[in-house]
């Protein structure tokens, strides 16, 4: 069943409602309060809601339907650390950012370590931020070329025009209620699809369960033994998990950028933690997509091999669907794609103002002025973005786990470094970046050198950090009270 005019103008359809919806908040933008923190008044099941998106994009509706089809579910394992990582955030980071008046979660670290740290953190942050969501862009290719069969460049830059121009003029409020919109458009698009999938299979559950059973317990979640090198078992989910998402939720401006946008800190508490609950059903449902598929072809082999685990998703939508239902789903899986785009756009943009332009460039100048860099720095993210996902067409790895290894590698230093200035009183900044440092050489030699999984690299990364930096200090504390 091919992709019909019907489904291409649900789609058109879509992408112009919702960027001329985001759009409409570009009358509100007055200050970088409202264009970064959308002026915190923003309700807090909104901000969660806008956190799972953030945290979602294409990646997440394409390969890991692709990671259970082509394996099971025991990824479900490392979203299990994602729920007691939002503990830890909502204990222990998020009343330290609603001490004082914050822009990005790096304003904390300048207060704590001086400026030289925070000036490491947010480079940090720009650089594998830019890099991962050149990754997730390149997905968005993925999906747009089996459905239309173009190029990259032309696929890339459709989707990424159109979010540019509601982020660019709506700021965060844009971005935080046209998240809210489209995690609803891409959870039910999911659930239609499964649905559909599970009718067209004889037998429906029943066969699904017999079938990944034969094919060695494709519905299986939990893997007790304990193997280094196997990134999807429990203890290396669950550890791993809790360290790289207590990473990316409580030291990642792509993150921090909608807690603090929360009205209170209690709200914010609450954003945090409700995300925790809706991410575990999301990223169950779109693994249980996967097992279903696998059964689905099975039954309905496709005519074309799959070149890779990725296609398996929006190749069913595109050729099994009734015609309007694909238009619809493809409408989903692509407001997943914009509502981490948007969402890295400003968080990039913040922190490339408030961290580097203000204090370094322009530190008397008016709120104007402000927001109209702001707005210059939206879009010239936008062209970066673009180039590196123009350059990531050549990796064969699943983006979804190249996006989250990307991520991983300046995540733990990061980690650690925030640990050190929340969880620490004498520990000094000369000591944190020798521990930042000694934390990045140790992952770098684990990734060259073992072939350790990727979800432990946070937790080595943070533990290298926070030991050596927590050592210095402690050596250098005793060396300064030693009798002369």
């Amino acid at each position: 069943m091919a992709f019909g005019w019907v489904d291409f103008g649900v789609v058109a359809a879509y992408l112009v409602a919702i960027t001329l919806f985001g759009a409409r908040f570009g009358k509100r933008q007055r200050t970088i309060h409202d264009y970064f923190l959308g002026g915190r008044r923003l309700p807090w099941w909104a901000i969660a809601f806008s956190v799972v998106s953030a945290e979602t994009s294409i990646l997440t509706i394409i390969s890991t339907p692709g990671i259970a089809y082509a394996s099971n579910l025991n990824f479900l394992q490392l979203v299990l650390g994602y729920l007691v990582a939002r503990v830890v955030v909502a204990l222990v980071l998020i009343p330290r950012y609603f001490a004082g008046e914050l822009y990005t979660a790096y304003q904390l670290i300048e207060q704590r370590f001086g400026r030289p740290m925070r000036i490491l953190t947010a480079g940090l942050f720009l650089i594998t931020r830019a890099l991962a969501e050149g990754v997730r862009i390149f997905a968005i290719a993925i999906v747009v070329g089996v459905i239309l069969r173009t190029g990259v460049l032309a696929s890339v830059i459709i989707i990424t025009a159109l979010t540019l121009f509601y982020t660019y003029r709506g700021g965060l409020t844009a971005v935080i209620w046209t998240d809210v919109i489209q995690l609803i458009i891409y959870i039910s698009g999911t659930v239609l699809a499964l649905v559909i999938a599970l009718h067209a299979i004889p037998g429906g559950w029943n066969e699904v369960v017999r079938l990944s059973a034969a094919a060695g317990g494709k519905l299986a979640v939990f893997r007790f033994d304990f193997n280094w090198h196997q990134p999807y078992l429990f203890w290396s989910g669950l550890i791993g998990g809790t360290f790289l998402s207590t990473a990316s939720h409580g030291t990642d401006q792509l993150i921090v950028q909608r807690l603090l946008a929360a009205r209170s800190m209690r709200q914010s508490q609450a954003a945090v933690m409700a995300s925790g609950l809706i991410v575990f059903v999301q990223f169950s449902l779109f693994l249980l997509a996967g097992a279903v598929l696998f059964a689905y072809y099975r039954h309905f082999p496709s005519p074309q091999a799959f070149a890779r685990a990725d296609e398996v998703f929006p190749r069913f939508v595109v050729s099994s669907l009734p015609p309007g239902l694909a238009g619809l789903v493809v409408a989903a899986i692509l407001a997943a794609a914009m509502a981490n785009l948007s969402a890295a756009f400003n968080s990039l943009a913040s922190s490339s103002v408030v961290d580097f332009y203000k204090p370094f460039f322009q530190p008397q100048a008016d709120e104007k002025h402000y927001l109209r860099t702001a707005r210059l720095m939206t879009l010239a993210w936008g062209v970066v973005l673009i180039l590196i996902a123009l350059a990531a067409q050549h990796i064969e790895r699943s983006v979804l786990e190249l996006a989250l290894t990307i991520a991983s590698v300046p995540y733990g230093c990061m980690l650690g470094i925030f640990l050190l200035g929340v969880l620490t009183k004498r520990t000094s900044g000369a000591a944190a970046t020798a521990g930042a440092v000694a934390g990045l050489a140790v992952l770098f030699a684990v990734m060259g050198l073992t072939s350790v999984a990727w979800t432990w690299y946070v937790t080595i990364g943070t533990c290298v950090t926070f030991a050596v930096g927590w050592t210095l200090s402690v050596m250098t504390s005793a060396r300064a009270l030693r009798p002369e």
